[in-house]
């Protein structure tokens, strides 16, 4: 148990010593009574809003009630002092003993601290990346696939069962496009030579499964009729981009439990099944599609369809399920991907990029109306990210065809700052990644500044040793209050975790490490010019002692928290 989760128990109880007292009632809902830094820190360690929450639904007065939460708070021997501040709200300030003992907490949890039961064992499933398979990733799909990742590893960490599924899109007309441009290549492969009509892949990356096509069937294909190979042509071909995918992903450290497809979706009668039960409700029916809006395009004629009644949902219209042919629209085939889902999880959450903004409502009005609001599902877009080199646009790459593969960038800046660059804004925001800059050794380089604190931490460990002063049992009393703001600053993570997870945003987790660097590396340089605040003094190896159990506290919690983000903490800087 952590300071936060200790402190939120002991208000707990004393709202239990209230209620047993007849000063409140019983039964009240207190879900929304939070423990957090109070924002001016002036004001305390801590504070809550447990007087502010419940005073109204208790039919008392908010500053009388913090009062008597006060009056209880105020007998624990972890607590200084308590003051109501405005209209109610509660501020705590600690002995300097309840932070030595959070300090000590940290390594006895080791890579545990700030582990949550928050989840309860909640299932969640996270579909992300799921890239069209007719090619290998781009920078496109990489700030998606690192969002998504590190928020299945955040779940888990707060404790929710966490499912990662990638939507393999091989039912649509694209993956025909891509059987086709595998056939040329297979004819290249076999001496033709050819050119690449508008409208097809033109890759390299096609080049060895054409190879491979020709080495195993010959010229038979060359000249037969597009039905006799297109099926085969694709089946192939998807399966070798989706190996493809799978080793970019893995470059990245990703890895999904599922690969869910669409074509198997289809072939097992899904979409049917989730048309029949949204009929059963009323919720599909046949109708016409008003026609567009300005200008009528002169082939448009009405034509009776299914329509979802989404628009019952808070979507602007009714949507077709299917097309004029009866093919399945996308909207269709994803309801029926949606519904299957939910049929493992308690809660859905889908990253996509922002031009599937305009789909939103329409999904979420689906899943809403396929399982009677009982499945919870958020829709997390992820803005562009724009390539720069020195502050100028990357230009494409030769080998993809027509943009920058992700394959390339890892391996020119390496797998952890592509990671932790992606986190370094929110994922609804435009990002520049800068070549030039994300491998900058200065502080204005979240990366390299995280990275660096971890490093000089574990290098004060070995000079530490070299002037045979060796961690471990430490007097921790001997930490002033200069070196438990630090402290107190650390001891935030679990709330972090905890935040960050119930919003669903990694990136508060880099933000939070890029905070708790700082502080670490401005306490650093205050010894430059003050020996007394270094934290190695040869000729005080107590005080040292206490010191290096507190950088290696901060070290803790740094690898803890890059571990959330799929990012190794280096012990050295090269």
């Amino acid at each position: 148990m952590t300071l936060y989760t200790r402190f939120a128990a002991h208000i707990d109880a004393a709202l239990d010593t209230l209620v047993a007292a007849g000063t409140l009632p019983g039964g009240l809902d207190r879900r929304n009574v939070t423990v957090e830094p109070p924002r001016d820190a002036s004001h305390g360690d801590l504070a809550t809003n447990a007087a502010m929450v419940l005073a109204k639904p208790a039919g008392t007065n908010p500053r009388a009630l913090a009062e008597a939460i006060a009056a209880e708070l105020g007998k624990l021997d972890e607590v200084d002092s308590v003051s109501v501040a405005g209209p109610g709200f509660l501020n705590m300030r600690l002995t300097e003993a309840a932070w030595r003992d959070e300090l000590a907490a940290i390594p006895a949890a080791g890579g545990d601290y700030g582990r949550s039961t928050r989840g309860n064992g909640v299932t969640v499933n996270i579909e992300y990346v799921s890239a069209n398979p007719t090619g290998p990733m781009h920078m496109g799909h990489c700030r998606g696939a690192v969002v998504g990742d590190a928020l299945a590893t955040l779940l888990e960490f707060a404790g929710h069962r966490v499912i990662r599924e990638y939507y393999v899109n091989d039912a649509g007309g694209q993956v025909d496009v891509l059987a086709r441009s595998a056939h040329l290549r297979y004819r290249e492969a076999l001496g033709a030579t050819i050119e690449i009509p508008e409208g097809l892949y033109p890759g390299e990356y096609l080049k060895p499964i054409g190879a491979e096509l020709a080495a195993e069937y010959g010229d038979k294909y060359v000249d037969a009729p597009e039905s006799e190979w297109l099926v085969l042509f694709r089946t192939r071909a998807v399966a070798a981009m989706m190996a493809m995918i799978r080793e970019d992903l893995a470059l990245l450290g990703i890895h999904h439990d599922i690969f869910s497809s669409e074509a198997e979706l289809q072939a097992a009668g899904k979409p049917e099944a989730a048309e029949a039960e949204l009929r059963s409700r009323g919720l599909v029916y046949d109708g016409v599609l008003e026609a567009p809006k300005g200008e009528t395009p002169e082939d448009w004629e009405p034509v009776e369809l299914p329509l979802f009644r989404s628009s019952q949902f808070g979507d602007d219209q009714d949507r077709p399920i299917k097309k004029s042919n009866g093919a399945w629209t996308y909207f269709g085939a994803d309801l029926a991907y949606h519904y299957q889902k939910a049929q493992t999880a308690d809660q859905l959450i889908d990253i996509w990029g922002a031009d599937h903004a305009g789909t939103v409502k329409r999904i979420v009005a689906a899943v809403e109306a396929l399982t009677g609001g009982k499945t919870k599902f958020d829709v997390k877009l992820v803005q562009m990210v724009r390539l720069l080199r020195g502050g100028e646009p990357v230009k494409m790459s030769k080998r993809a065809g027509n943009f920058v593969t992700l394959a390339d960038v890892v391996r020119e800046v390496g797998k952890d700052v592509v990671r932790f660059t992606m986190l370094t804004r929110r994922a609804d925001a435009q990002m520049d990644f800068d070549f030039a800059k994300v491998v900058e050794a200065s502080k204005d380089n979240p990366v390299f500044y995280v990275q660096y604190a971890h490093a000089r931490i574990a290098s004060l460990k070995r000079r530490a040793g070299e002037a045979g002063i060796e961690g471990g049992t430490a007097d921790l009393a001997l930490l002033d209050a200069e070196d438990l703001a630090l402290v107190k600053l650390a001891a935030q993570f679990p709330r972090i975790v905890e935040t960050a997870a119930t919003a669903r945003e990694p990136h508060r987790v880099a933000f939070y490490l890029y905070d708790l660097a700082a502080a670490f590396h401005a306490a650093w340089n205050v010894g430059n010019d003050r020996v007394d605040r270094r934290f190695l003094i040869a000729e005080d190896a107590e005080l040292t002692r206490a010191r290096l159990f507190l950088s290696e506290g901060i070290g803790q919690i740094i690898r803890n928290g890059l571990a959330l983000m799929g990012v190794e903490a280096v012990s050295e800087m090269k």
